[in-house]
């Protein structure tokens, strides 16, 4: 078998450490500080999609849930992003911020994945979209994708993805799992931060306890993906009228992997899933044990996981091998040479621009050409759901091809 290799520690394991305070201590810093001396404006990666794009951010209110974080608060709410097939803006909008002012300074004071503060204008930064511009109705209802962040990862993460099917006539919903992100900006101009994710998972180390608290994170996670299917056809601006709650398909990196698969595996209203490299067990070293319930029984669904480049994939990830021996459903299982972790998310178009050094670089996004790894998860990303969500088949997925020779069908 073709190797594949996923993290070695599970989604929570894995971010905790990388946003730790030992991230940002002097000599972390010292080590990391880019030759830049000014906050540099990101340039995102164009959409290759014929479709114009709007995004707005929603604020939503679960009030049949206590916050699982936060037992102080009256109920969950969440912030979310919907990407979707735009007409020309009107007079005076503008292209929306990759984050908000208030989330992208906590963001940014978190230095992650040792980008120095003060590196990157995360809020200066405009994506492809027009912020509310009007939907587009020509098209008829369109298929939605919700998109699930790693665990201490904004909803921002994801942007790369969002717009590319967005521009291919998706509806996306990003969501970030408030206290979960790292700073999660409110209308009323709050930002409520992870702090409460840092103590708990500090207090499991202690009592060792962490299985529980990966399952109870897990939890949280499927309960906000299924609150937000649950309200898409209340969606205002005019987009529930331009999206079909009937065609929906879930995908996260990371620990929102673990969460597309978990979901799916909980509603039969997710068509289709999408994992890319997240483990599928309760575990901070993946070793067979703690399965979830996805893990155990598998789906009977269309199914993508999509890893990075490692050691066998028996011993790197056997909650895939297990996933995968229970499923009965459609499913693929690919390795992206030269890949790594964080290769899934926008760092693989962030890391180059922002003066660090190549190792750095490499560590965190591996040694695939950035361009040629953003080009690759979006096709694999768009031929999965147009198969399995608008009947479309562009045989990307069928099996290994010339056209794309840095991916491994390890089944």
């Amino acid at each position: 078998m073709s190797s594949i290799s996923l993290p070695r520690r599970t989604f929570l394991a894995a971010t905790a450490l990388a946003l730790s305070p030992l991230a940002g201590t002097p000599a972390a810093r010292a080590q990391s500080r880019p030759t830049r001396r000014s906050a540099i404006r990101l340039r995102l990666p164009e959409p290759t999609g014929p479709c114009r794009i709007g995004t707005v951010s929603l604020h939503l209110s679960d009030r049949t849930r206590p916050d699982p974080w936060m037992p102080s608060a009256p109920h969950r709410e969440l912030m979310i992003s919907v990407w979707y097939p735009a007409l020309a803006p009107r007079r005076g909008q503008r292209l929306a911020p990759y984050m908000e002012r208030g989330a992208a300074e906590r963001f940014d004071a978190l230095e992650p994945h040792r980008i120095p503060s003060g590196t990157v204008d995360w809020a200066g930064t405009r994506t492809h979209a027009c912020h509310q511009a009007p939907p587009d109705p020509r098209g008829g209802r369109r298929p939605v994708v919700v998109y699930s962040p790693g665990v201490g990862d904004p909803r921002s993460w994801g942007t790369l993805l969002a717009e590319e099917l967005a521009s291919h006539g998706y509806v996306v919903v990003t969501v970030d799992h408030t206290y979960e992100s790292p700073g999660v900006q409110f209308p009323d101009g709050s930002v409520r931060t992870n702090d409460v994710l840092f103590e708990e998972f500090a207090r499991a180390q202690r009592e060792g306890t962490v299985p529980a608290l990966l399952e109870k994170t897990l939890r949280a996670r499927v309960d906000d993906a299924r609150f937000v299917v649950n309200r898409l056809g209340t969606l205002p601006h005019g987009l529930s009228e331009v999206l079909d709650a009937d065609r929906v398909g879930l995908a996260g990196q990371s620990g929102g992997g673990f969460t597309a698969a978990q979901t799916m595996y909980e509603d039969r209203r997710i068509r289709a899933g999408i994992d890319l490299d997240g483990t599928l067990e309760f575990n901070q070293e993946p070793n067979g044990t703690n399965l979830s319930p996805v893990a155990a029984h598998g789906l009977d669904r269309p199914f993508l996981l999509m890893g990075r480049e490692g050691s066998d994939h028996a011993r790197t990830e056997p909650s895939w091998a297990a996933f995968w021996s229970h499923s009965t459903g459609w499913r693929r299982d690919l390795t992206l040479h030269g890949s790594r972790h964080q290769t899934y998310t926008d760092l693989a178009a962030v890391m180059p621009q922002t003066g660090l050094g190549q190792d750095i670089v490499e560590e965190t996004i591996g040694t695939i050409d950035p361009t040629r790894a953003v080009t690759v998860i979006r096709a694999c990303v768009t031929s999965f759901f147009d198969r399995w969500l608008r009947d479309r088949n562009d045989h990307v997925l069928d099996g290994p091809s010339a056209s794309f020779p840095d991916v491994t069908f390890v089944r």
